[in-house]
């Protein structure tokens, strides 16, 4: 396998930089593994925390390496530190107690009392696979969870060359003002992402987080499934009715920094700053309050990797989407940068011990199932991340391609309908690395948050509450629904090799998305999806989510990600926007008022049958073409288009109206 810099002449400058973190990578690989596997090598999991014994006793084990003394404390002895339920130091920031069987009971409360030099504190164990939190007090303890073993019924989902995603949230998944359960999740939602179509779901924010609002993403528990959407069995139950109907499982997986939290969280946990962490102002992130991994630490490689193989050995999960890696790779986190030069991913910028951890989490992954795939959210654009280890990437399976959500948000903010250019569309829905494949999005739940808006909202406005009744008449309403299905097309037609939606978002969900605060009075009202719209089929939702569902099956049967895309027409005067992929033609009309009879351009030979189109009525449209139609190409050269062919196909293309052409 050729090496990234051998691709791509940019990189050459580079080649001893590149070399050299490669050899780095290698030389932490033996330093943890050996000779071996690394998936044999990291089993902190197994080790540390509370575990059931076979004779039915109890074993748990701590790190650290700071403590003068640990007791475990709980509702089985009153909170209190006894003798009895003191924790003995092993030696190398060891500790451990062992209890005979009746000194503990599944469903019961504990915490670790901790004494270190000048102090001394309750902390969660940091390897607690279970966390649950005081509906009065709101305080957090772990429980011992030791129910009967979970009995699976269906393999993992498969392979992913070109994974179509359902990107979710189970708390938010109900039309209830409440958090929602995994077993909501798994009767309500998944039948209707099965339906859509889409093959994988991604899952948000299922490490335990102290703060509902944060999405997930200030995690304190990184071992404990958030108790808030149910138990570790409901959520074992859904992976695996997910596998049954053919839907991969992946999650939002957080390692790019920890909760502040000392009661809660790891900060301080014995109390050191740097237990897992960076000291100083380098262990605590600027514009996230959180703290920041040390990714050259022992404790905290095993530790991360250790999370990565217990997720998907106790939960089959089929992969993950790395969150924040932009903030892991880079000393300043990347704020305030543009990266518009190569050389900041190889400079002194870089902390090279994050890159070395996320490539042996990639490794691992790989390792645990060959069929498990690592998406990175990074909005540097590194070289090389998401290129094969083997030829010195850093090793990811997909990058996310931000940038193309954000050129969206540009186009519709920014210009008037006139004003977009549709070579410049072109060039940002395609402009992707040779060498590294990409999940492409129109809108992400980045877009669904409070103080931006999605794209039907940024479309419509207000008149979503006034005008999304069938018998309504609204211009800013028709554009807006004729608007989405096209940029739902054009995104996913398209991506490099993947796809992405939003739960919701496929039907245009109104509004935006708003957790429970003391700002909202600890409303649930936007923090919730209203199923009930997309069902009502007196609304306008229901057509919307009819033609993604048929966009994303079209995508799948066709399997249009198999071929890169090969543009045919970018017409700028008739906002007109034509291309290849696979063996369908894809033509799409951005004009707001012209409609075009007859309009032809350079297509390769054969006949081509309308397959879809966003103009017709069961997708709210006008109806104004007939699905089913043939056209034959001619035999003759036609100047507008790719010269590359010889033949011109002559179609109508009604304004604001996408076609796909599949040829026969």
């Amino acid at each position: 396998m050729k090496k990234i810099y051998q691709t791509d002449p940019w990189l050459q400058p580079f080649k001893d930089a590149i070399d050299r973190r490669h050899e780095n990578i290698l030389n932490t690989l033996k330093h943890i593994a050996g000779d071996g596997k690394l998936k044999d090598a990291v089993n902190n999991h197994v080790y540390y925390g509370l575990h059931r014994c076979k004779d039915g006793s109890w074993v748990f084990r701590e790190y650290a390496p700071n403590a003068n003394k640990i007791f475990l404390i709980g509702d089985f002895n009153n909170w209190k530190r006894t003798d009895a339920y003191a924790l003995k130091p092993l030696g190398q920031g060891n500790w451990e107690l062992q209890l005979p069987e009746m000194f503990l009971r599944h469903g019961q409360l504990y915490k670790l009392y901790i004494e270190w030099p000048g102090g001394g504190g309750e902390r969660l164990p940091s390897y607690a696979t279970r966390v649950v939190q005081d509906e009065a007090t709101k305080v957090f303890s772990a429980q011992v969870w030791a129910p009967e073993p979970f009995k699976w019924k269906h393999n993992h989902a498969g392979k992913r060359p070109h994974p179509l995603i359902y990107e979710c949230h189970i708390g938010m998944a109900t039309e209830k003002e409440k958090v929602g359960t995994f077993e909501e999740f798994r009767k309500d939602v998944l039948p209707r992402v099965k339906k859509l179509g889409y093959d994988t779901i991604q899952i948000m924010a299922l490490q335990e987080h102290p703060y509902y609002g944060s999405f997930g993403y200030q995690v304190s528990n990184f071992f404990a499934i958030s108790s808030r959407f149910g138990t570790p069995e409901e959520f074992k139950a859904l992976v695996d009715d997910a596998h049954g109907k053919g839907i991969a499982v992946i999650m939002d997986i957080v390692h790019s920094h920890s909760v502040e939290n000392t009661l809660e969280g790891l900060s301080e946990f014995d109390g050191r700053e740097d237990l897992y962490f960076h000291s100083g102002p380098a262990g605590r992130h600027p514009a996230w309050g959180s703290r920041c991994f040390d990714y050259g630490k022992d404790c905290t490689r095993y530790f991360l990797l250790s999370n990565v193989k217990y997720w998907m050995e106790e939960y089959h999960i089929d992969g993950f989407r790395f969150d924040g890696v932009t903030s892991m790779l880079y000393w300043d986190h990347g704020l305030g940068k543009d990266f518009g030069n190569y050389s900041l991913y190889f400079d002194g910028g870089v902390d090279e011990d994050a890159v070395i951890y996320l490539s042996l989490a990639t490794r691992l992954v790989k390792e645990m199932n060959p069929n498990g795939f690592t998406i990175a959210e990074d909005m540097s654009g590194m070289a090389g991340l998401a290129a094969p280890f083997a030829a010195y990437g850093v090793g990811f399976d997909f990058r996310m391609s931000m940038g193309v959500a954000d050129h969206w948000i540009k186009w519709i903010k920014e210009r008037s309908d006139w004003d977009w250019s549709m070579g410049e569309i072109w060039w940002e829905l395609t402009n992707k690395r040779a060498d590294e494949k990409t999940i492409s999005y129109a809108e992400c739940h980045d877009q669904a948050l409070v103080g931006d808006k999605t794209i039907i909202f940024r479309l419509m406005d207000k008149e979503m509450y006034f005008a999304m009744n069938k018998a309504s008449q609204n211009d800013l309403v028709e554009r807006g629904i004729a608007l989405h299905k096209m940029i739902r097309l054009v995104t996913a037609a398209t991506a490099g090799d993947g796809y992405l939606n939003f739960m919701g978002n496929e039907f245009g969900h109104p509004e935006w998305i708003d957790f429970p605060r003391e700002g909202n009075g600890w409303s649930f009202k936007y923090a919730r999806r209203q199923w009930s719209l997309v069902d009502n089929d007196l609304l306008r939702y229901a057509p919307l989510n009819a033609f993604d569902t048929d966009m994303v099956h079209l995508v799948k049967e066709e399997g249009i990600l198999d071929a890169r895309p090969e543009l045919l027409v970018a017409d700028e005067e008739k906002k007109i926007l034509i291309f290849l992929r696979k063996n369908c033609i894809f033509a799409l009309n951005f004009s707001p008022t012209g409609s075009f009879a007859d309009y032809g351009f350079s297509a390769p030979a054969g006949e081509y049958v309308n397959v879809l189109d966003s103009d017709e009525q069961i997708y709210n449209g006008f109806a104004r073409l007939k699905k089913g139609e043939v056209h034959v190409a001619i035999p003759e050269k036609c100047p507008n288009g790719n010269q590359a062919y010889n033949h011109t196909l002559k179609v109508y293309l009604p304004a604001r109206t996408a076609m796909v052409l599949k040829q026969i």
